[in-house]
C-alpha cells in the first residue's frame, strides 16, 4: 500500500508556520539561527508558534552552532529546553548528540529520548557527520528515537539516494527514516522514487524584502556580512508547489514504503 508523503517544513518564525500550514505541510520543525543550521528556539517563540498553528510542532534541542559534541553543562541544558518544550505544548523534539571518535552518542541521547516521552524523537542530521552511517543507525535504533533524519551523508538528498535508500531497507521498520537536505519541487519526484521514505523534511526558504528605509552599509553586526537587511520566510505557494510535484507522480514511481 503506497501511503501518503509526509511534509515537515523546518521554520523560524511564526510567518513561516503559518505559511506552511496554510500551504498543506503536515509537520513543523521551529528553529532559530537557520544560518547555523537551527538551535533551540526562544520560549517565546515557541509559544507564539504553538499558539497560532494546528500542526504538529517538533522543536530542534541545540544548545549552540558548531559541532554535535556536547559537554555536560550543555547536556544539562538540553534536558532543560527539552522540560521546556514539553511544558509549552510541544509534539516532539529534534536533537543529535556525537562523541568525538564520530560515533552517536547513544547513552545520552537515550537519557533525552526518555525525558522526552511522550514526544516525539528525531535524531537530526548530526548523523550526516557521522564516520559510519550503517554503524550510525544501529546506534540510533537503540535510542528510542522515532526517527532519523539525513541526507544520506551528503551535502544534499539528491546526491545521498543511494545512500537514504540503503538506510531505509537496513532500518527495517525499527525507526522512519526522513529525507532532508536540499528537496524542493524540481527533485522531489526523483528523490522519492530512489529512496522510497514516507517523510521529508524541507526548508522552502524565500529571500523577502527588508521594510527598512534607512541603512547602514558600512556596518554588519553578525558573523555574516550584510545579513542585516536580508531575511527568508517560507512561503505558502512554495509548500503547495511542493505537494503538486509529489501528488503528479504515478503511485508506482513513489517507491514501496
Amino acid at each position: 500500500m503506497i501511503e501518503p508523503v509526509l511534509i515537515e517544513v523546518c521554520v523560524d518564525s511564526l510567518a513561516s508556520a503559518a505559511a506552511a500550514e496554510r500551504g498543506g505541510a503536515q509537520r513543523i520543525e521551529l528553529c532559530s539561527d537557520l544560518l547555523e543550521g537551527g538551535i533551540t528556539p526562544s520560549l517565546g517563540l515557541l509559544q507564539a508558534v504553538r499558539a497560532g498553528v494546528s500542526l504538529p510542532l517538533h522543536v530542534i534541542i541545540r544548545p549552540r552552532g558548531g559541532d554535535f559534541c556536547y559537554s555536560e553543562e550543555e547536556f544539562d541544558i538540553m534536558r532543560r529546553d527539552i522540560e521546556i518544550a514539553k511544558r509549552a505544548g510541544a509534539d516532539g523534539i529534534v536533537l543529535g548528540i556525537l562523541l568525538p571518535s564520530g560515533c552517536v552518542d547513544a547513552r545520552r541521547t537515550r537519557q533525552l529520548s526518555e525525558l522526552a516521552r511522550p514526544m516525539s524523537v528525531t535524531f537530526h542530521r548530526a548523523f550526516d557527520m557521522s564516520a559510519d552511517l550503517q554503524h550510525s543507525l544501529e546506534d540510533v535504533c537503540q535510542t528510542g528515537a522515532d526517527r532519523l533524519l539525513t541526507s544520506g551523508g551528503e551535502p544534499d538528498c539528491l546526491q545521498g539516494t543511494d545512500a537514504i535508500a540503503k538506510l531505509v531497507k537496513s532500518a527495517r521498520g525499527r525507526i522512519h527514516i526522513m529525507a532532508g537536505g536540499g528537496i524542493n519541487a524540481g527533485n522531489v519526484a526523483q528523490i522519492l522514487q530512489h529512496t522510497a521514505v514516507s517523510e521529508i523534511h524541507v526548508g522552502l526558504a524565500t529571500a523577502v524584502q527588508s521594510p527598512m528605509l534607512e541603512r547602514n552599509p558600512r556596518v554588519s553586526l553578525g558573523k555574516a556580512p550584510g545579513r542585516e537587511y536580508h531575511r527568508a520566510q517560507v512561503l505558502e505557494e512554495s509548500v503547495r508547489e511542493l505537494k503538486r510535484a509529489i501528488a503528479q507522480m504515478p503511485a508506482n514511481e513513489r517507491g514501496e514504503r
